[in-house]
């Protein structure tokens, strides 16, 4: 089956899903992350068999700044003794 076909290969709940073989998901691996990165869901199959499936990750949460509330020591902000720059390289 082409990369360009679709298929139902499983009834999970979703956007469509297409089935790929094996084969053709090493010659086309570059084209198929490109789909999943723009969402799509690509199962891949052997011999005609649904044996794995391709899926977008989950974004990764957003840092929160400030979380970490408090003071720094005014001492922090001074310059580094001429010793301690030097085995800093």
């Amino acid at each position: 089956m082409s990369i360009l076909q679709s298929a139902s290969a499983t009834d999970t709940p979703g956007p469509p899903q297409r089935c790929v073989n094996v084969q053709e998901a090493k010659t086309h691996l570059s084209a198929l992350l490109a789909r999943v990165e723009a969402g799509e869901r690509i199962v891949l199959a052997r011999h005609g068999r649904p044996i794995a499936q391709l899926v977008p990750l989950d974004p990764s949460p957003r840092r929160q700044l400030g979380f970490l509330k408090g003071s720094v020591d005014e001492a922090f902000f001074e310059p580094l003794p001429d010793d301690e720059l030097e085995r800093w390289g």
